[in-house]
């Protein structure tokens, strides 16, 4: 189960890193205005999730991973709320997003992912 578990998150890993070097532009978007380098923390964080997704299926590095992944999706949580709030659309690089009213599905989606890399990753190691 618990590999399973970590399977799970690795695809969506996998996806979602993808998702950095496809959709740059937008995700540039997301960031506040007084982020410097903001194609490059996109392009970097794509890359930290695609790793993370590969070291998540190792048990050596499963635990030390599954940490650094919940602190990476609490550290990405502003953004996503100052995409929110500025109706960003990551796919059309546009201001034409939902808007705040996403956050009602991306905050408790966030929550879950941060409990199901701990449920998964760290505590039960096997």
């Amino acid at each position: 189960m618990s590999l399973s578990g970590r399977i799970a998150m690795s695809v969506l890993l996998i996806f979602t890193g993808i998702g950095h070097f496809v959709f740059t532009k937008g995700m540039t978007m997301m960031m506040p205005p007084f982020l410097p380098l903001k194609r490059e923390i996109v392009l970097f964080t794509g890359v930290i999730e695609i790793l993370a997704a590969i070291t998540l299926l190792i048990p050596k590095w499963q635990r030390l991973t599954s940490i650094l992944l919940i602190i990476f999706f609490i550290v990405l949580l502003p953004a996503n709320i100052y995409a929110a709030l500025n109706h960003v659309n990551l796919q059309t690089a546009s201001f034409d997003g939902q808007g705040p009213s996403s956050l009602w599905l991306r905050v408790p989606l966030q929550l879950l992912f941060i409990a199901w890399v701990w449920y998964f990753g760290y505590s039960k190691k096997k």
